[in-house]
């Protein structure tokens, strides 16, 4: 970890590049600590000269070009910072969705080395064939190559990371949890937005993008998740051939989803794409809890069978089963117009502190609502509808959930994709099948049998287990029996102590059989429908 100076002047430089790009430091309606205006008020005279350069050009390209001129972990942070607007303003945060990571190759050299050292061996050894860079992004760039297993040729996609990255990366990751820790001790606002946990929840996105393994491992999970699932896929994996640095998958020969008009040329319905990618987004993030969290144009592929191919899998959301029945209940109660339901689901969870009222959370949802109904539903978007939900959190005092704001940053985006195919698309009858799928398997007979199952199996381990339990608890009063009887002399605070774990071991006897009645009762109850939630 670096000093105090040494953060403070790489903060320094990063404002004075900020400034000299006509960028400004103090988002618009967002209300910043004191020492961003003082930063500001310094870096005027600069801004002033650098004014006439600047006066014509797109905020946006301002924008991308600072970071892009402060490095990789800037170009990485920017689009991280695009899914938080409560942080940094809705303005600021559609300038920084534009952000393309992009930047030019390293050379062949480096390639070969990070390659062999990684893997072992020559390159000619492990590849038949290895190309020049295809792709080059922030953190890795893509070669193609040919690999010949088992006398079978193939061509392989090679991610290989960049030079001294992690270095890099983790100098800058330092001066931002600094400047996160200044944020929260001078300007008690921002706390509730928990910059320190934002910044550690960067770095751990960033672990997980430098170990390349994760990225496979990711690419396979999903692979088992999705098996069967309808015109949708993920690349295999050639594990042989991946390491931490290094990751080679399957090199997927298709048309980018983004040329509309050379799909409609090779025979291939964009109407129909456009439903698979919104359903495939919904199935994984709904059914799986495990999505793909950059799934923008320049992602996915389709082939030759018309099936939709997903690449780069450096950026994966999850979600838990009280953050999917959350967003099922809220959808449904603000279809329904049940807002008062709806309401209590968000305090169910633990969304909304308790010293706020249901029935005023309840009428905020309805300002949320009443709007969609009248509508039709092209000009319905889910992803604004989940963005106006979380515009209400500073209101009612909700603590950020990177997970949902994950979730909504990604519906954007596979909304965009899934209508730049079909602008008519209605994203409610699309989503509807995949939304009663869950609700059906998770909240009707058959989710409370799953859960009745559950029970009963803890109820049962617990059951097993109770002998052992008894023996273990009838053993050790045994034995401080025997120490009583034989007259060993203790001090008072031995005789606590121990007559203390007779207190335990007689609660010992009596507790594994309580929790089993409960997790019985628990399981009866599920199945009767007599479930609290």
């Amino acid at each position: 970890m670096a000093s105090a100076p040494v953060n403070l002047l790489r903060l320094a430089r990063a404002g004075l590049v900020f400034a000299q790009h006509g960028v400004s430091l103090v988002p618009k309606g967002i209300k910043a600590p004191a020492i961003l205006y003082l930063a500001r008020a310094m870096t005027l005279p600069i801004r002033i000269v650098m004014w006439p350069f600047h006066v014509r050009d797109n905020p946006k390209a301002r924008v991308a070009a600072a970071l892009t001129r402060l490095g990789p972990s800037y170009i990485k942070l920017g689009q991280f910072l695009a899914t938080r607007g409560d942080l940094i303003g809705p303005a600021m945060s559609q300038d920084l969705a534009h952000l393309q990571d992009k930047l030019p190759p390293f050379s062949m050299t480096e390639a070969r080395k990070a390659i062999e050292e990684s893997l072992g061996g020559k390159l000619a050894d492990l590849f038949v064939a290895f190309g020049p860079p295809v792709a080059a992004a922030s953190i890795a760039q893509v070669h193609k190559a040919t690999v010949i297993d088992d006398g079978t040729q193939r061509d392989v996609a090679v991610k290989v990371l960049r030079p001294d990255v992690e270095r890099r990366f983790y100098a800058d990751l330092d001066s931002y949890a600094f400047a996160a820790r200044l944020i929260e001790r001078f300007h008690p606002p921002a706390r509730r937005l928990k910059p320190t946990a934002v910044v550690d929840n960067l770095k751990r996105t960033t672990d997980l993008e430098m170990d390349l393994r994760l990225e496979a491992a990711a690419i396979s999970e999903m692979a088992e998740n999705i098996k069967g699932d309808p015109g949708f896929r993920v690349p295999a994996v050639d594990w042989k051939r991946t390491s931490r640095r290094v990751l080679a998958i399957e090199w997927i020969d298709g048309i980018p989803i983004a040329d509309r008009a050379r799909l409609v040329a090779e025979g291939h319905d964009p109407k129909a794409l456009g439903m698979t990618v919104l359903r495939s987004f919904l199935r994984h993030a709904m059914r799986d809890g495990f999505f793909h969290a950059d799934m923008h144009q320049g992602n996915l592929l389709v082939d030759a069978d018309g099936t939709v191919v997903a690449v780069d899998f450096g950026i994966m959301g999850r979600l838990g089963t009280k953050e999917r029945r959350f967003l099922a209940e809220i959808l449904h109660g603000l279809i329904t117009r049940d807002y008062r339901r709806a309401a209590e689901v968000h305090f169910w969870a633990g969304y909304v502190p308790p010293h706020h009222a249901i029935e005023t959370f309840a009428q905020a949802l309805r300002a949320i609502g009443e709007p969609i109904h009248g509508r039709t539903a092209e000009e319905i978007s889910m992803a604004d509808l989940l963005g106006q939900l979380f515009a209400y959190t500073e209101v009612f005092d909700m603590e950020t959930r990177p997970e949902l704001i994950l979730l909504q940053k990604s519906m954007v985006i596979v909304e965009g994709v899934a209508r730049s195919l079909d602008p008519s698309l209605n994203m409610w009858v699309a989503a509807e099948p995949i939304a009663r799928e869950w609700v059906e398997a998770n909240l009707g007979l058959s989710g409370r049998l799953k859960e009745a199952g559950e029970g009963a199996g803890m109820a049962g381990r617990l059951l097993a287990e109770a002998p052992r339990l008894l023996e273990q608890a009838e053993g050790t009063a045994n034995a401080l029996a025997q120490m009583a009887r034989t007259g060993i002399r203790l001090d008072q605070a031995t005789v606590k102590r121990l007559a203390e774990a007779r207190h335990e071991a007689d609660r010992g006897r009596l507790l594994p059989w309580v929790i089993a009645a409960l997790a019985v009762a628990a399981a009866v109850a599920a199945v009767g429908g007599y479930w609290p939630f």
